[in-house]
């Protein structure tokens, strides 16, 4: 089948999936496996062009609504009659299900549940290594700076926290994002800041800001020396390589648990 995919996440299921070769196009914003940068492209995601998806000629567009404002694709497509599935993960088990969904559509279901039962080892794996953590670290995750915008309790970054010895600062809220702002962290002193910009290059970051944010010099994780800045693609796509980001957060916070070899 000839598929086209609207945004990173669905591109990095099928690479998952070992099914990068029936990818026709892709949005602007993915960009792994390399292998996708050969391919058509069909703008951001948040403006995709509809006569470049009809252009590709897909059996199936991959469409997701995991970020506000991708609905106007979903209408789009629906007006052209071009045929799609839409995914929408909040968590690692909408991931693992959302495996078998677009294997299933596919045509290749027992491809998806291999690949879902992976994808599930690996959480347990990391699972049962966070249970030598006797205590957990709190993580303040910025996603914007400004307005403060940062993960909340039903959000996929809370479940990686915890997957690693951590736990969220708004675990306890019951969205996927929450606006906030400075001075409710400062008034929080988490163990540990991580730096996640949404669309923004991890080399862009410059943690040294926060020293300028009024009280925050005298935070514990400025102090400590645990701010860390990290790649977005690993840690804010709802994709199978939240694995790979989770690794590499367990070895930053509990190097003694988490630095030996881990199957990503």
């Amino acid at each position: 089948m000839r598929i086209a995919s609207l945004c990173p996440s669905n591109t990095e299921i099928i690479a998952y999936l070992g099914l990068i070769d029936q990818l026709v196009a892709v949005d602007d914003y993915s960009d792994w496996p390399a292998a996708v940068n050969t391919l058509p492209k069909l703008g951001p995601d948040l403006s995709i062009d509809m006569n470049a998806v009809e252009k590709a000629k897909p059996d199936l567009v991959l469409a997701s609504l995991s970020v506000p404002g991708m609905e106007k694709n979903i209408m789009a497509l629906d007006e052209r009659n071009i045929p799609y599935i839409t995914l929408n993960p909040q968590s690692l088990t909408d991931i693992e299900n959302d495996l078998i969904t677009v294997a299933t559509a596919l045509g290749k279901k027992e491809v998806g549940m291999q690949a879902a039962a992976n994808f599930h080892e690996k959480v347990m794996n990391l699972k049962n290594l966070a249970k030598q953590v006797s205590t957990p670290l709190s993580i303040y995750w910025e996603w914007w700076p400004k307005p403060v915008f940062t993960p909340g309790g039903t959000n996929w970054l809370t479940e990686i926290s915890e997957l690693v010895g951590g736990e969220n600062l708004f675990a306890s809220k019951e969205q996927a994002n929450i606006q906030t702002d400075w001075d409710a962290i400062l008034m929080q002193n988490p163990d540990v800041i991580c730096l996640a910009w949404v669309g923004v290059r991890q080399e862009k970051i410059n943690p040294a800001i926060l020293q300028k944010r009024p009280g925050w010099s005298n935070m514990d994780a400025l102090k400590n020396n645990t701010v860390y800045v990290l790649e977005e693609e690993l840690f804010c796509r709802p994709s199978p390589r939240l694995i790979e980001g989770a690794i590499k957060l367990g070895q930053l916070l509990h190097p003694n648990i988490f630095s030996s070899p881990i199957k990503k």
